[in-house]
């Protein structure tokens, strides 16, 4: 991907300062296209299994039982499009979804789960890191970070592989209904310290939760912004 600005990163204030926040139309045309049908189109293993890049990406990553396939549930308002378990490490391989023929959504390995194999680990590793630097297509990574627990090193090792590509991402805290608002206030506060030193890092972080909406509609307008 070379060395140039991390694509799609706006300059923007940080969680210290003004927040773009999305205008009551952004919200409504993203929510009316994460209502469009959202169909499955690959999962794949290994790097030749990877489709054909022909939409925009965003894809979805975090350690393992983050809770992003709930989430990616959530954006589409359906219960049953990435399957969701309570046993981390469930999903093994890169999940592709076809939003409306506008967007692409992509469910990517979990990382950093230690009772999976070795072998298997490297296998998903080797894959979820090749997706990431060589796919053009791919604008926009989210970043789940559990909220109730913030950056973890498994997060680090994914944010120094992001910003080496130069690869935009934006870190959205999931499961905050879990936790007390001033607790969730102080862990946005660390994670924006944390960012600020991440050249690819995008300067906004989400709060959200799965299970109330928290954060949903802003996280859909965001990554709408990336639909063509």
């Amino acid at each position: 991907m070379g060395d140039h600005a991390p694509h799609g990163r706006e300059e923007r204030a940080g969680v210290s300062g003004t927040v773009d926040t999305p205008d009551p139309a952004e919200i409504e045309a993203a929510r009316v296209l994460f209502a469009q049908e959202c169909r499955f189109v690959a999962a794949s293993a290994t790097i030749p299994q990877l489709p054909a890049e022909t939409l925009p990406e965003v894809a979805f990553a975090g350690r393992s039982n983050v809770g992003k396939s709930s989430l990616v549930n959530a954006l589409t308002g359906r219960k049953t499009l990435a399957r969701t378990s309570n046993t981390p490490g469930r999903t093994q391989e890169v999940i592709f979804f076809d939003l409306g023929g506008r967007l692409m959504l992509v469910d990517l390995p979990g990382y950093g789960y230690a009772k999976v194999s070795k072998a298997k680990q490297a296998i998903w590793t080797e894959t979820l890191f090749a997706y990431l630097r060589g796919r053009p297509t791919l604008q926009r990574v989210s970043l789940l970070v559990d909220g109730r627990h913030g950056l973890k090193d498994g997060d680090a090792v994914a944010m120094d592989l992001l910003d080496k590509a130069a690869l935009s991402y934006q870190v959205v805290l999931t499961k905050v209904d879990k936790v007390k608002p001033a607790e969730l206030t102080a862990m946005i506060e660390e994670t924006g310290a944390a960012l600020a030193r991440r050249p690819a890092a995008h300067p906004v972080i989400l709060a959200t939760s799965s299970e109330t909406g928290a954060g949903v509609a802003e996280l859909r307008a965001e990554l709408a912004r990336f639909a063509r």
